[in-house]
């Protein structure tokens, strides 16, 4: 352990606040502990010290370091302390009834209950964490532990899927006998750790394990409809696993991809995760319109899904809304959703013009990527046996031909100019604010992707034509 000892203590951080905790009984715990010894890097410090007034120590210790300080507990004397690099933060608590021993008993899993002596130098692994971490093992500390804080049953399915470690068969049946209280938590807490979840390397087999335990469809009911939908010639999988392994495709495309895309799918979109978790995410409920149209062709067989793109872009509104997602995250999945087929359809014309990838790119705005990954790890997930090899080769050539061409080209595609807002379409058509309005202006953004209007003039025509025959048809 000597190495993981020398590691903790040449961390930078620990540095600069290790000379203010001399006289304090101060232990490391939690996820740091538990990622250095899986050789991970992390910039959350989570400190027990045993300190009576711990609220005045930590404001003390925030200006000594010049860092901000934020309450996140009072009552359980819970503190924030964010450095100047706004990367790196620092959570001091006080423990569990002031008794270190018991608040490591209460906590999860035994890899996140590894304590580090800050002034002693040494490990304190009451739970075997340390032991469950070289043999790749998750497990619990305690049922009770479970039952009182129910997000914990999701935690679980986070980090077999960000380890792939083997979980527990105790822990399973805990899940399988609590499921139904994972609903309990705060929802921006638990939309936090599915995100987390699906970050993961092996978010996809963590889905499977989840609906393995009845916990999926508790946190997503409308997976008891897609459950529904089997295979067909076009898919060799049911529709359920097709979505989760659609989700599997998606994290080797990330693995696989140029520095360039890799750089952009690691942004953080929202509750401190990367943009590759929400378009796993979006790759998971991308079918989720299909048992509201499903059909069956009398004559051949054939499975239908007519309008499932633009359905399953309405349904999964609701399902964000409730999980607390941004308006901005919630734009995000329903677009990808909404456009998942167009990539394919399009490549797969006789004659695509220049025109109609420029339209594309432009449709697809900064999203461009995103779509055209959902699109390939579709295709991928799909292998029924009227879908031949050569299919999926030219499918997915054409697909990443697309994506390098954007690459090339996306520095020189020039935002859609703004020729009309909606005053001068209300003063120009002499119309009020309303439904109609917005009609307008989505036909007019339309237009100018297309290439079909290009300066001001023509904006006006064209709005002033269409609001004319919209009269006509009414």
């Amino acid at each position: 352990m000597d190495k993981y000892i020398e590691k903790i203590k040449n961390d930078s951080v620990l540095k600069l606040i290790k000379p203010y905790l001399k006289d304090k009984k101060a232990f490391l715990i939690g996820g740091f502990v538990r990622d250095i010894l899986m050789d991970k890097d992390s910039h959350d410090r989570d400190l027990i010290i045993i300190e009576d007034e711990l609220e005045i120590f930590a404001k003390d210790l925030a200006d000594k370091i010049n860092a901000y300080f934020i309450e996140l507990d009072a009552v359980n004397n819970i503190y924030r302390l964010v450095l100047e690099d706004k990367i790196n933060y620092i959570d001091i608590a006080k423990p569990i009834e002031n008794d270190f021993e018991k608040d490591i008993k209460r906590r999860d899993l035994t890899i996140n209950a590894i304590a580090y002596d800050i002034n002693k130098e040494q490990f304190i692994d009451i739970v075997g964490g340390i032991n469950d971490i070289k043999n790749k093992k998750i497990k619990g500390i305690s049922p009770q532990n479970f039952e009182d804080d129910p997000l914990r049953l999701l935690r679980i399915f986070r980090f077999y899927a960000n380890t792939g470690f083997d979980l527990d068969k105790s822990l399973i049946k805990i899940v399988k006998e609590n499921y139904k209280d994972i609903n309990k938590p705060a929802k921006e807490r638990i939309t936090a750790e599915i995100l987390k979840l699906f970050e993961g390397k092996y978010a996809s087999d963590a889905l499977l394990k989840m609906d393995e335990c009845n916990l999926l469809e508790e946190i997503f009911p409308i997976y008891k409809e897609v459950k529904k939908i089997p295979s067909n010639s076009h898919h060799h999988l049911d529709l359920f696993h097709h979505l989760a392994e659609t989700v599997k495709q998606l994290q080797t495309l990330y693995e696989n991809s140029e520095e360039e895309i890799k750089k952009y799918l690691d942004l953080e979109k929202g509750f401190g995760v990367k943009t590759i978790a929400f378009l796993k995410m979006a790759g998971f409920l991308h079918d989720i319109g299909k048992p509201s149209c499903w059909t069956i062709e009398e004559e051949t067989g054939r499975h239908r899904f007519i309008k499932h793109d633009e359905i399953g872009s309405k349904l999964v509104v609701p399902i964000l809304k409730n999980l607390k997602f941004s308006k901005k995250q919630i734009e995000y999945i329903k677009k990808l959703i909404k456009f998942h087929i167009y990539p394919s359809s399009m490549m797969s014309a006789p004659d695509v013009t220049d025109k109609a990838y420029m339209k594309f790119y432009r449709k697809m705005d900064d999203c461009v990527i995103d779509v055209i990954f959902l699109a390939e790890a579709d295709r991928l997930s799909a292998r029924g046996e009227k879908v031949t090899q050569e299919m999926v080769d030219r499918n997915i050539s054409n697909l990443s031909w697309l994506l390098s061409n954007y690459l090339k080209m996306k520095d020189n595609i020039k935002p859609i100019d703004k020729f009309l807002d909606g005053t001068d379409i209300m003063e120009i058509l002499g119309i009020s604010q309303g439904p109609e309005l917005g009609k307008i202006i989505n036909a007019l953004k339309e237009a100018q992707i297309s290439g079909d209007v290009n300066t001001k003039q023509e904006a006006i025509d064209f709005v002033k034509k269409f609001y004319n025959l919209s009269k006509l048809n009414t």
